[in-house]
């Protein structure tokens, strides 16, 4: 997979796409992440991308003529994406549907945001990570290609991780231990314990329909709620099932 990021820091995407699972997956030829900076597409001797907005305002807006030119230059592969609080609520769903393309492109905005026509005239969505204000797109950039490298085929160690993390079922994880058994009279449950891979199995489901119940209940409304199997579970181990 193919991912261009433009960027007024460059430095910032290659940092972090160089290491840990990005870095292996660009080492095994499963995923080519490229920084593109935008001010190498500027003209005048201060390398500007930005301009006061009109109207008056406070801060300053990323300038059409730059972003245009360094995404004309490079003919990303698309969609490109604009990271912004008014893109789409970017999710494992979502994530999931960038991982069946053969690439994308994501344009950072940065200061006050990016000139109107780039949103409307050269990129072809938007995506915001969450109701928060960041000075700039790169954090959440990296956010989507994480997101999106772990579910392509080869790069995680262990394939079935992506089945079992949280979201991908619609529901939180359930809780992980390891060694020690015994961590300061705190003990890990005995059926973990147990090699029963059945009763494991059921244990991890009741605690993950616990877990997104008492943390994340929007989730299990967005699924319809419990079905009655869900419920008998939850009871058999002792758990509410929030009636």
């Amino acid at each position: 997979m193919r991912i261009d990021v433009f960027t007024i820091f460059p430095e910032l995407i290659d940092g972090y796409a160089g290491r840990s699972i990005l870095g292996r997956a660009a080492e095994a030829g499963l995923l080519e992440v490229t920084a593109r900076d935008l001010r190498a597409a500027t003209t005048d001797v201060h390398r500007s991308v930005d301009d006061s907005p009109f109207g008056g305002g406070a801060g300053m807006v990323l300038m059409p003529e730059p972003v245009f030119a360094a995404v004309e230059a490079v003919d990303p592969p698309r969609p490109l994406i604009l990271l912004d609080p008014a893109g789409h609520t970017f999710d494992q769903a979502a994530a999931r549907d960038l991982a069946d393309l053969d690439g994308f492109s994501l344009l950072c905005g940065r200061y006050e945001g990016v000139d109107e026509r780039i949103r409307t005239e050269l990129c072809d969505g938007g995506l915001s990570i969450g109701d928060v204000v960041l000075a700039g797109g790169e954090l959440a950039a990296l956010v989507v290609i994480e997101a999106v490298a772990r579910l392509l085929p080869g790069v995680l160690g262990n394939e079935a991780s992506v089945d079992e993390e949280s979201f991908t079922s619609g529901l939180l994880e359930y809780p992980q231990y390891t060694r020690p058994a015994d961590f300061r009279g705190h003990l890990v449950p005995e059926v973990l314990r147990s090699g029963d891979h059945g009763r494991v199995a059921a244990w991890r489901r009741a605690q993950s329909l616990r877990r997104t119940l008492e943390r994340r209940p929007d989730l299990i409304e967005r699924r319809g709620g419990l079905t009655e199997e869900e419920r008998t579970l939850l009871e058999e181990h002792g758990e509410p099932s929030g009636d």
